[in-house]
């Protein structure tokens, strides 16, 4: 077992030796730098040390980039060196003043911003349009997360065959065919699963403002992709394959905004309305199950229904069917 040993000033780790004798590293951290590595965890402090929840979970898409307006821009460019185009420049500092207006009509004094970005040159470029809205002291911190990049599609792309390629794709079907030398949505999935879970463990130990500073005024922003973003939905609100296929992309430079709600969860029906949501793709048993995120509690399960999606068990309905005859 590791053994630590602390000084006044600092602790010590000793990891154990390795499998041919030798000695590993030794370690050494300033205690001072990471407060939350001394917390005490207790049934009764629990509640009381953690940190309020962020306010909202803003997703933006890319403004328009020149991918967008010509795909053979993929066969002279490298998908991640894509840039923005000047209507995507705008659209961008547009949609941090549609937030900044947003967050300022909460009536809060101490609001503020957080950002993960994917590293891709366009989301990088929408950031900065973002944040053109935005006072340094209003802006907490910015992540580069490189599992929120796009889809990947293969290297530089033959124009031709990607046009093959997505007709294929509609018939496979959107979520789990994977493009040659590239990914599925299935893949994608696979790695928003990770970031969800570094999300989730940020927003628990409050990791964007210090101990002392911490507000649930705090907003994130997710600057990522159209796909990407839908994955994120998807994985959040644990959506079927066959849901997932029916959403439709937002348009570049917009954004959907999970708030929260009465008990604390995160809802998509707290900023934004029925008839949105039901653009973007979501179904009757998805709106319910919205309706239902905007009074839960962190931690609540939905126990009126079997599953948010189709129904699994058909044999139910043969029931039913069988008494109405």
């Amino acid at each position: 077992m590791s053994t630590i040993t602390t000084t006044s000033s600092s602790s010590i780790i000793r990891c154990c030796e390795d499998t041919i004798g030798r000695r590993q590293r030794v370690l050494a951290f300033d205690d001072t730098r990471f407060p939350e590595k001394n917390l005490v965890l207790t049934p009764a402090s629990v509640e009381v040390n953690k940190p309020p929840r962020p306010r909202r979970i803003i997703l933006v898409r890319h403004g328009q980039s020149e991918g967008n307006v010509d795909e053979g821009a993929y066969t002279r460019v490298a998908d991640p060196r894509i840039r923005l185009t000047e209507k995507g420049g705008r659209e961008a500092e547009q949609c941090g003043l549609r937030i900044r207006e947003m967050i300022e009509k909460d009536g809060a004094d101490d609001w503020k911003v957080y950002f993960y970005v994917s590293p891709y040159q366009r989301t990088i470029e929408t950031l900065r349009g973002l944040g053109t809205a935005f006072q340094r002291s209003r802006i907490a911190g910015v992540r580069e997360e490189p599992r929120l990049r796009e889809q990947d599609f293969g290297n530089f792309q033959d124009q031709e065959q990607m046009k093959i390629q997505k007709a294929v794709r509609v018939q496979y079907g959107r979520f789990f065919y994977r493009f040659p030398n590239g990914e599925s949505a299935a893949d994608v999935y696979d790695r928003i699963t990770g970031f969800r879970e570094t999300l989730r463990t940020d927003i628990d130990i409050g990791r964007f403002q210090p101990p002392g500073e911490q507000s649930p005024n705090m907003n994130l922003v997710i600057v990522s992709h159209g796909l990407t973003l839908r994955v994120f939905l998807m994985r959040w609100y644990k959506w079927t394959v066959e849901q997932f296929e029916r959403l439709n992309n937002m348009a570049n430079g917009n954004m959907i905004v999970m708030q929260t709600g009465q008990g604390g969860r995160y809802s998509l029906l707290v900023h934004h309305t029925k008839q949105q949501m039901m653009d973007f793709g979501l179904t009757e048993e998805m709106l319910v199950d919205q309706e239902w995120q905007k009074t839960a509690k962190p931690g609540e399960l939905n126990y009126e229904s079997l599953t948010a999606g189709p129904s699994f068990f058909t044999h139910f309905d043969d029931e039913i069917n069988g008494r109405l005859g």
